[in-house]
């Protein structure tokens, strides 16, 4: 379920959802299907691909408190989910940042350029330009700078370098699953307890780690897994790339770049859920440094803005938690409604 944030034109197996009483009320709408979303989904019909029909979606019960209450319980929601917005907005620039750094200095190679056109390279101190060759060399993928080499993800990466098995001591097992995941973003962490997991549940998720879905993999399902606790569990769907003789910036940078998702769906087989094999994402050449202290300011400079995007999504997924608690207690009374927008400041 996403927001429209403009006018769109929508295909079949879409229903567009709206408030009667106007857009400033379809912050308390969406926070109704949220709320009765798994008891709708348990409804639905269908084995490759289950849905749900338009009497079950229109005849979903609800409380409906009054208008008023409506609009306050609105703008709660809507206070927490703009703040939610915000940070995506800001990861997108923070993201951006370092995405567009990764280009300029390990596929175009401008420093590079600048320097054989006797410029100084832009945004760059000296101390830093003097570690960029000043020249282009062939090699078996086109003009690279002199001194670097051609190598590949899996030269610089392990993948799939741990599974979870009994000798991993853990009590419960948080669970990454693939429809969990868009790009950059764990939309839900599922808990069981040990020997209640999926099969699926395999992946152990380290500091650095950068995972991408092996399923459908144009779409660019992928997370960076910063700070993770012990049990946080991904699905065997995924490939997990563990940086080796690279920074995990430039790792992550590398792969997801979008011509390599364009490239692997190109190389994906299969059926309704086309997939590739974690060796194909390793066979992805890369162009690396070898002066490590390349690597390492880039590490430096666009470390600290994957961190912050990280913190934000943890913020976010805070104020999300916050938000679906509080609507089953706006909506059955337990909570006054004023003093909630107090308490939240969003009076």
């Amino acid at each position: 379920m996403n927001w429209a944030d403009r006018d769109y034109a929508i295909g079949r197996g879409i229903a567009a959802i709206r408030h009667k009483a106007g857009v400033e009320f379809q912050p308390f709408l969406r926070g109704i299907i949220d709320y009765r979303l798994p008891e709708l989904l348990a409804h639905a019909t269908g084995s490759t691909f289950p849905n749900v029909s338009y009497p079950q979606l229109a005849h979903l019960p609800c409380e409906i408190p009054p208008l008023a209450e409506q609009r306050a319980i609105a703008h709660i929601l809507g206070t927490l989910d703009d703040k939610i917005e915000n940070n995506r907005r800001m990861n997108e620039t923070l993201e951006a940042m370092a995405q567009a750094l990764f280009k300029s200095w390990f596929v175009d190679f401008d420093p590079v350029r600048a320097k054989m056109e006797g410029r100084p390279p832009v945004g760059m101190d000296s101390e830093t330009a003097a570690l960029f060759p000043d020249r282009l060399v062939d090699s078996e993928i086109g003009d690279i700078p002199e001194g670097w080499g051609v190598g590949t993800i899996s030269d610089l990466a392990e993948i799939n370098a741990k599974t979870l098995g009994k000798a991993d001591k853990l009590e419960t097992i948080e669970y990454v699953e693939i429809s969990a995941v868009s790009q950059g973003n764990i939309g839900a962490i599922q808990i069981y307890q040990r020997g209640a997991e999926p099969s699926r549940a395999r992946r152990i998720l380290r500091h650095g780690d950068t995972v991408l879905s092996t399923v459908r993999p144009d779409r660019g399902s992928y997370f960076l897994c910063l700070h993770p606790s012990p049990s946080l569990i991904a699905s065997t769907g995924f490939a997990v790339i563990t940086p080796r003789l690279a920074p995990w910036s430039f790792i992550h940078s590398a792969l997801t770049l979008p011509e390599l998702f364009e490239h692997l769906g190109h190389q994906a087989d299969g059926g309704a859920y086309p997939a590739v094999s974690p060796e194909t994402i390793g066979k992805w050449q890369v162009v690396f440094p070898q002066m490590p202290e390349v690597a390492k300011v880039f590490h430096q400079m666009c470390g600290p803005l994957y961190e912050q995007a990280h913190r934000n999504r943890e913020e976010s997924r805070n104020l999300a938690a916050v938000r679906d608690e509080l609507l089953p207690q706006l909506l059955s009374g337990e909570l006054d409604v004023r003093t909630t927008m107090q308490n939240y400041e969003v009076a």
